[in-house]
């Protein structure tokens, strides 16, 4: 699933493939990945109008356009991505929206499972969306951090993951953060001490910018994202074998020993 890293990459594919670019075709391969827009308003709207600066809150990306025009706005919930493409380049099967820039390339929205996608955006409907999205996960410091989490009953993995209370982890994420931070899943948010909530905070930061380095979080065998999908996934701080249950209804992995 596309977490904050992965989002921050595709905001760098928009704005190297078009920004400050004209949309010269839009191509609708798949109206089920529009969300309240049809084929016909999208190029109606988007032909013949530049594409502004790109910016990101959370798992959103949103790219203005020109001339007073519509916000475009994406979501790309568990498997949508965004590719710059020659045109020459065959379309995938789940390339479902393809914009034309410049008549030189084309910028293609690829999703299998459709579960988010494509809309325009009014200023209005951008203040509702970000309304309902807490800070984004890169600019939360300590403070505010403590705030945020302090009497929260939910478990900690839950509470991080909530995209009201901060935006942008997800899964991978989360369970790397409490991994290195030494914090059980499980534990209430609230039943952190300062000092755990610091720690938590600070890994946050340190996963935060490799992830978005490496445009995804990374599968290095130094972290434990690199192993929870082995076959015997063990420890690689430890050596103990690895845990995976449901926590907040989605599937968790840590560590029993590090993680006590």
């Amino acid at each position: 699933m596309p977490e904050l890293p992965d989002v921050e990459g595709f905001r760098e594919v928009l704005m190297t493939c078009g920004r400050r670019r004209c949309v010269t075709d839009v191509e609708v391969r798949d109206a089920g990945v529009l969300r309240g827009v049809s084929a016909q308003r999208l190029r109606r709207e988007l032909v013949g109008r530049r594409l502004g600066e790109a910016w990101r809150h959370g798992k959103w990306l949103f790219v203005p356009t020109d001339d007073g025009g519509p916000t475009l706005v994406w979501h790309f919930g568990m498997t949508g991505s965004l590719r710059c493409c020659s045109p020459d380049e065959p379309v995938e099967a789940h390339d479902r929206v393809l914009l034309t820039i410049d008549g030189s390339r084309h910028l293609r929205y690829r999703d299998q499972r459709k579960l988010h996608g494509v809309r325009l955006a009014d200023d209005t409907e951008i203040e509702r969306i970000t309304d309902g999205l807490g800070p984004d996960a890169l600019t939360v410091r300590g403070p505010e951090f403590r705030e945020l989490l302090s009497g929260r009953r939910r478990a900690i993995k839950s509470a991080l993951m909530d995209q009201s209370v901060i935006a942008g982890l997800g899964n991978l994420l989360s369970d790397e953060i409490l991994w290195r931070a030494r914090i059980p899943p499980r534990a209430p948010a609230r039943d952190l001490s300062e000092t755990e909530i610091r720690r938590v905070h600070a890994q946050m930061g340190r996963v935060l910018d490799a992830s978005v380095r490496a445009g995804c979080v990374p599968p290095r065998r130094s972290w434990l994202t690199g192993h929870r999908d082995d076959s015997e996934p063990m420890c690689p701080r430890c050596g103990w074998p690895l845990c995976s249950n449901r926590v907040g209804g989605r599937r968790t992995v840590w560590c029993p020993q590090c993680q006590k």
